[in-house]
Order: C-alpha cells, then structure tokens, then sequence
C-alpha cells in the first residue's frame, strides 16, 4: 500500500481483518460449539498498536525508521491498550476461605489450556512465573522479534509486488521508476501536455496492468 499508493493503512487493515477472523471463530466454535463463557474467550486486539505503527510511516515515510521505532511501539503498546479489557480479571475475591484473583477462580471453574489449574495439573509451573519483570523482558523480546518480521515481510511484499512505470523527464528523456504517483497527477500532465500524466501514445492504464515485472 505505501510503495506504490502511499496508504498508510496496511498494518490496521490486516490487523483488523485478523481480529475479525478471530471474533468469527470464537463465536461460533468456543461460545457457540463449547459453550465457553464470552468473557473467558474474548481475544486481545491490536487495532490500536496498528495505528501507531502506520502514523509511524505516515510522518516518517520511511520503512526503516518505522521497522526501528514504528515496530517497537507496536510491541510495546500490546500491553497497555489490553488491560482495560482484562483488568477485572486482576480483582481479587475469597472463594472457601482463600484469597484468589478472578482469573484463578475462573481457572478453577473452567479448566483449559493457559490456565493456571490447567498448568498446575499438568505440573508445569504457574502463569505467575510470567508476571512481574519478565513481562518486560517478553515485551522487549516480541518488539525485536517483530522488528524483524516487519523487515522480512516488507522486502518480500515489495518484491512480490513490484511495479514500474516510464515517465518522460523535462528534457524528453524516458526513464523507468517505480512511484506510481509520478502517473496521473495534475504537474505531470501540464508539465507534458497529456491527458491524466499520460505520455503520448502511453496508456497510464495499460501501463498500470502492465507493469508488473
């Protein structure tokens, strides 16, 4: 979307096309299928780390300072913006005489995977071991790991989707680029004299069908 159309949009569409997905499958396969509660099920959402990792591009119209900074930030904000949504599971309540979180007793209620009666049955460990300075650690370690992934998957969609078009320079001199906001703006067109920032007897069309190499 940036390379070639200069949207910002990218990392928010896929994401929420993603926790769209998501919804879809907890509705009708935990709520619906397993009759699992809405609020055990309910997935994270990424939405608003999207955001900022495509005003990143937006203001730095640079994949690399936004692979450093962008991808850092999106990381790290996955922690803050879903805590609204599951802090009530932090509340503590007394449940038989014990002092428990609302995510123990609802670990008790509901046994399944990532829980921390489902650890301990299996006698592994406890979520706890999670909280504390090691959130940190797994924040810093997801926001490197996304760095990279970012990097890989923005060089394999721009080759991919590579395009490339011939403009004609002040001086007549035909040349192959790969912006495709040099083709059907106002400056081009009365720079030339074409229609749309059409060279003469060049489809702007054609050449956007046409362009993939």
């Amino acid at each position: 979307f940036w390379t070639f159309y200069r949207q910002p949009f990218g990392a928010t569409l896929s994401i929420t096309g993603l926790l769209v997905g998501k919804w879809i499958t907890i509705i009708l396969a935990w709520y619906w299928w397993a009759n699992f509660p809405m609020n055990f099920v309910m997935p994270a959402t990424m939405v608003s780390s999207a955001l900022i990792l495509d005003c990143t591009l937006l203001l730095t119209r640079s994949w690399m300072l936004t692979a450093i900074f962008g991808v850092w930030a999106f990381a790290m904000m996955f922690n803050p913006s879903n805590y609204p949504i599951f802090a009530y599971s932090k509340q503590p309540l007394v449940a038989d005489g014990a002092l428990l979180s609302l995510a123990d007793y609802m670990g008790f209620t509901y046994v399944r995977t990532g829980t921390p009666e489902y650890i301990r049955i299996i006698e592994v460990g406890s979520l706890r071991t999670f909280g504390g300075h090691t959130v940190w650690i797994s924040a810093f370690f997801s926001a490197f790991i996304s760095m990279l992934m970012f990097t890989i998957w923005w060089q394999i969609g721009h080759f991919v989707g590579q395009s490339f078009f011939w403009a004609t320079g002040k001086r007549g001199v035909r040349y192959r680029t790969n912006d495709v906001m040099i083709v059907g703006t106002d400056e081009y067109a009365e720079r030339h004299g074409t229609p749309l920032g059409v060279a003469p007897g060049v489809s702007g069309r054609a050449k956007l069908a046409e362009g993939k190499s």
